[in-house]
């Protein structure tokens, strides 16, 4: 089957739309820029969007991305941080007054009737480059941060990814995540690697992608555990939804933490299980479940090593849970400092994470979350750890802790829950698993937890609802 780019209002052969991108390339060209110049991209999902991605890496542009949803201000800040040359948006795209952008649909139209010089798409030059691509955090744990990332080790380890996961040429990707981020533009540059199809779906619109899956026969679905939970959601009401997916063979998951109770519906529903796997903005991917191997995270890809520590830096046995160490060839290059410089990092040898986890005796890697403790009643607690220990017993919760001077922490317990059952059910179930220095100070339901634009549960907003209600 001929591979192809499906979006909502065009299916193009993958050799026809890279015609395309090397058309919107001269194009770039021809508007002055060139090797190592430095652009931004801010746009939502679309071919266009992909087009555009494609030939700014065939130019070797410096390439930062965006949110589409970033606030203007910021985005004026991050493009006079970055010294950018220009910036590319959609019509659907917040800028600041003076950004005069190149618009994508203006740049696409005007390159219609041109004919491409160059034979064939390379990525050789923006490969070279150590500043290929620039990246911000989702700030889920503190003030984003301008990630700087070498384009040839950002393919190097995709083609790990593709190689450990199982992709194959004959494969439909789905990624129903934003492209701006390390997950979603991973799984574009993955289709491309591995001359797959790749269908570009509304991801906030998950009815509408549920029917582009089941017209374009997708085979890999890949969003956030909150998406996976919104599609059984929309199947609970739609039964007729679930044949939508009947050709799908990998359901991956990442971004967020994943509980064990939503990988049994979809082993109960489809038979498969949810595929998890961890890595970070910084870092790259690292690990992956994949369909012979179903267990956590999985293993370490091929080239990186996983390690567990101590407080004081001594590794511990499997089963020991400590702080999640990497020693991987694809790490950051530096970050964007606050004068637009970069500070080149040493990204050599074991990388500290901030993450608690531990590795089992096949290796495989247990995410259990943030490594943020909090001292409460005389006792060192990890929130996230209580979260997996809540989550474990069907009780899907977010925990904000606020300081309190008597017992050194109060928590307050977010529960999400669609049918909005009050909080003293959920505290009843939540202090039956959990001993009296876990258990709630509040439980607040909620029907659904507030996400950034990352699919991650937004920190921020919890922790202002968190002091809202104290």
């Amino acid at each position: 089957m001929t591979a192809r780019i499906l979006a909502a209002d065009s299916v193009r052969p993958v050799d026809d739309f890279e015609q395309d991108a090397l058309r919107v390339a001269e194009a770039i060209r021809e508007r002055g820029i060139g090797l190592g110049d430095r652009v931004m991209l801010k746009a939502g999902n679309s071919a266009s969007y992909v087009c555009v991605l494609y030939a700014l890496m065939h130019v070797g542009a410096s390439i930062v991305l965006v949110d589409q949803q970033e606030h203007p201000e910021e985005t004026r800040r991050i493009a006079l941080r970055t010294g950018v040359k220009v910036t590319f948006v959609d019509d659907e795209t917040p800028v600041y007054p003076d950004a005069d952008p190149i618009h994508l649909y203006e740049l696409m139209v005007a390159v219609a009737d041109h004919e491409p010089t160059a034979p064939a798409l390379s990525f050789d030059a923006w490969g070279e480059l150590p500043d290929g691509l620039i990246m911000w955090t989702s700030g889920s744990t503190g003030s984003p941060k301008g990630v700087v990332k070498s384009g040839g080790s950002f393919l190097r380890n995709l083609r790990r990814n593709a190689d450990q996961v199982g992709h194959r040429a004959d494969d439909v990707l789905m990624p129903l995540l934003p492209f701006a981020h390390q997950y979603g533009l991973s799984m574009v540059l993955i289709a491309w690697l591995t001359r797959c199809s790749l269908v570009i779906a509304p991801y906030r619109r998950l009815d509408r992608a549920l029917r582009m899956a089941r017209d374009a026969g997708v085979t890999v679905i890949d969003a956030t555990p909150s998406s996976y939970r919104s599609i059984l959601s929309l199947m609970n009401r739609k039964p007729a939804l679930r044949e939508h997916l009947s050709a799908t063979r990998m359901f991956c998951v990442g971004a967020a933490p994943l509980d064990a109770p939503l990988v049994g519906q979809y082993v109960a529903e489809f038979g498969l299980p949810l595929l998890d796997s961890y890595g970070s903005t910084e870092l790259g991917n690292i690990s992956f479940a994949t369909l012979d191997n179903p267990v956590a995270c999985g293993r370490a890809m091929e080239g990186i090593r996983l390690r567990i520590v101590d407080e004081d830096g001594r590794e511990l046995p499997a089963g020991e849970t400590g702080e999640i160490q990497v020693d991987t060839p694809d790490a950051l290059e530096g970050q964007v400092a606050d004068d637009g410089t970069i500070v080149w990092a040493d990204s050599t040898g074991w990388q500290a994470t901030g993450d608690l986890g531990h590795l089992d005796a096949g290796d495989n890697l247990h995410v259990l979350g943030r490594k943020f403790a909090v001292h409460r009643m005389g006792y060192t607690l990890y929130p996230e750890l209580i979260e997996r220990k809540a989550a474990a017993e069907g009780c899907p919760t977010r925990i904000v802790p606020l300081p309190d001077e008597l017992r050194g922490s109060q928590l307050v317990f977010f529960v999400e829950d669609e049918e909005m059952r009050e909080a003293g059910h959920w505290r009843e179930r939540l202090c039956a698993v959990l001993p009296a220095f876990e258990q709630p100070n509040k439980v607040v339901v909620l029907e659904r937890f507030p996400l950034n634009r990352n699919g991650k549960p937004d920190k921020k907003a919890l922790t202002e609802l968190a002091a809202a209600q104290a």
